[in-house]
């Protein structure tokens, strides 16, 4: 198993900690993953972090597809690439419909589709075997709707291919985990948990390898989901820690009916919890919400405790198909630690 470092998106001002990135960098974490919402992009951050680091490969997680065309994303991607001497990891993702409606002025309509065909014309551009067409759903390349000039045509990149540009998604739901599984080289899990792999995510994994053919399987598929690992002695501390950000997103990231980890908190056998925090939530009870954040589902999908509590969680992580372990660490100690315990896994 591998060791990788989310750093997420920033909040009011844009602050990296390049001082715990560059010991990642000199100690062999794999990559740095950065993040975007409706504040900070997660490509500029990766430029930064690019030149000032030499082996650590550079991942977005993620990169939202509505917020760029898919040769928008494609250009992105292998200029970053071209530049860090082939460390990009292109992660993509569809945000929400909050986010995408809301922030990005444009409809959630067939979030499926989009993701198949976004896909689709970035390996085009990456391969650059032959000028770029699709006439989808979503997607026309050329464009070729109504108010068009009718003069676009097939073009190809002027970069040269870069067809080892590994493409990850982003994933929850049973469909999407299917579809990427499909079609992507690894997978970007949030909240992730390894002892509800089997029940919540193996069918979908399956029928997508299933689909894809030609022997594509765990062997050649990145699972890298996100982890938080507090290293405390103080649990309880632990857990409160990591309680405002699940609250945040179980609670509050979408609308009742509409909120895709709280369809997962629900998945994982905490529907009555996600519910109460939801309400708490968007009734601006934040705080109440905060601690009604069930602590064995803390323990899910995070690693919290001494060294030695951690060390005996991370056996429930060595029995699941992970391959990269994305940890989120605020401190130098954590990140060793954690570096350490992992690559105890063998």
């Amino acid at each position: 198993m591998r060791v990788g470092m989310m750093i997420g998106y920033s909040g009011r001002k844009v602050e990296l900690p390049m001082d715990l990135i560059r010991t990642a960098d000199e100690i062999g974490v794999y990559a740095v993953w950065a993040a975007e919402a409706y504040g900070s992009d997660a490509v500029t951050p990766l430029a930064w972090i690019g030149a000032q680091t030499k082996n650590i490969k550079l991942g977005t997680a993620i990169m939202q597809m509505p917020a760029r065309t898919p040769a928008n994303a494609a250009m992105t991607a292998m200029t970053l690439h071209q530049l860090s001497n082939g460390r990009f990891l292109l992660g993509l993702g569809l945000s929400g419909p909050q986010v995408v409606e809301g922030w990005h002025g444009i409809s959630y309509a067939r979030p499926l589709a989009r993701t198949r065909e976004y896909v689709n014309i970035v390996r085009q551009i990456f391969n650059r075997q032959t000028p770029v067409t699709l006439d989808g759903k979503v997607y026309q390349v050329p464009y070729m709707g109504e108010d068009a000039t009718g003069l676009g045509k097939p073009l190809k990149s002027i970069l040269e291919p870069a067809p080892d540009i590994p493409i990850y998604l982003a994933a929850i739901g049973p469909k999407n985990v299917e579809l990427t599984a499909e079609i992507a080289d690894g997978w970007l899990p949030i909240f992730f948990s390894p002892e509800k792999y089997a029940e919540t995510y193996q069918e979908s994994v399956e029928a997508g390898f299933a689909k894809a053919g030609n022997g594509k399987g765990l062997a050649n598929f990145d699972i890298a989901p996100t982890v938080s690992a507090i290293v405390t002695d103080n649990v309880e501390i632990g857990y409160n820690m990591l309680r405002p950000m699940l609250a945040l997103y179980i609670g509050g990231m979408g609308a009742k009916g509409k909120n895709f980890y709280n369809d997962l908190a629900s998945r994982y056998g905490y529907e009555a919890e996600a519910a109460e925090i939801q309400e708490l939530y968007l009734s601006g009870r934040q705080g109440e919400a905060m601690m009604k954040v069930p602590a064995g589902l803390i323990d899910e999908v995070a690693l919290v405790g001494p060294k030695e509590r951690i060390r005996e969680r991370l056996s429930l992580w060595r029995n699941s198909p992970i391959t990269t372990m994305n940890l989120t660490v605020f401190d130098e100690t954590s990140l060793r630690t954690m570096v350490e315990l992992v690559g105890e896994i063998v």
